[in-house]
């Protein structure tokens, strides 16, 4: 079994990699995506309680925006972790979350929806990079909400009044990062409508001459026909399939290895890196 896409304690997970990696463990799975939100400060705890049938594909989700302001998430795998342009691409990314985050608490309380950046920091484990589902979090902790999943739906989604875009790589600019550090880029749940507005067939050739390495097609927010048109748009242009839980811990409904990838796929993948860095010993 082969998961690519997971988040712990150090974005918006509620696992720790710690724990992560001993419910990978527990699931069979073999091969682990460890993909915080824009960081890799998790790395090191998961290398460290990795046991010998886990291997893991180290990486990150990078939060991006296009040039028309749709939403993209990248993930990039396999890169070299002391790259300086990636670190600094992920740091510029977290630096802008903090401003992001207080205007959406100040919109809420403007509503009387009342929740204040402190209640936010509260719900956040330590080191965690601070995102949309601490905000959730903060509101089920008030009882505005019943779960992470109805702050999301009723007031969170991309398409809310209370959303607000933070200074972010475009996917091209995420994507020669990525693929300038030694890594492989995967572009994550793209036509999960239910999240708000997507990207179109037509975005492709531009993520394609960048250096766009594969699509996450089997993913929970993909619906049966989303995803059969991501397949066919992978094979017209040689791009890796994959499969993901997209794994937040409790935080989310999503189960670990719910959705996978192929072996064959996966080895397809490993080799366009620039050198060997799944860890396994």
């Amino acid at each position: 079994m082969i998961d690519l896409h997971t988040h712990t304690t150090n974005s918006d997970g509620t696992d720790s990699p710690h724990a992560l990696i001993n419910k990978a463990l527990s699931a069979g799975i073999k091969v682990l995506g460890v993909t915080d939100h824009d960081t890799t400060s998790g790395w090191e705890d998961a290398i460290r309680a990795r046991r010998a049938d886990l291997h893991l594909a180290l990486g990150a989700e990078i939060s991006c925006l296009t040039d028309d302001g749709v939403a993209v998430h990248m993930l990039g795998l396999l890169f070299d972790g002391q790259n300086s342009q990636m670190q600094i691409m992920l740091e510029e990314s977290r630096d802008s979350r903090l401003p992001r985050m207080r205007k959406m608490t100040e919109l809420l309380t403007a509503d009387g929806i009342d929740i204040s950046l402190d209640e936010v920091f509260a719900a956040m484990p330590e080191g965690a990079t601070l995102g949309r589902p601490h905000l959730a979090d903060a509101l089920v902790a008030k009882g505005h909400v019943a779960s992470r999943d109805e702050a999301f739906a009723d007031l969170l989604h991309n398409g809310s009044k209370y959303y607000v875009t933070h200074l972010a790589p475009t996917p091209e600019d995420a994507i020669r990062t990525i693929r300038s550090a030694g890594g492989v880029a995967v572009i994550a749940h793209p036509f999960a409508t239910r999240r708000g507005q997507t990207l179109s067939a037509m975005s492709f050739p531009s993520l394609i001459e960048a250096g766009l390495n594969g699509v996450e097609v089997d993913h929970r927010d993909h619906s049966q026909d989303e995803r059969q048109q991501l397949r066919g748009i992978a094979g017209d242009l040689g791009l890796v399939i994959t499969g993901a839980s997209d794994y937040h811990g409790t935080g989310k409904l999503n189960s670990i290895g719910e959705n996978q990838t192929d072996p064959a796929e996966w080895e397809r993948l490993e080799s366009m890196a620039d050198a060997r860095r799944v860890v396994t010993e």
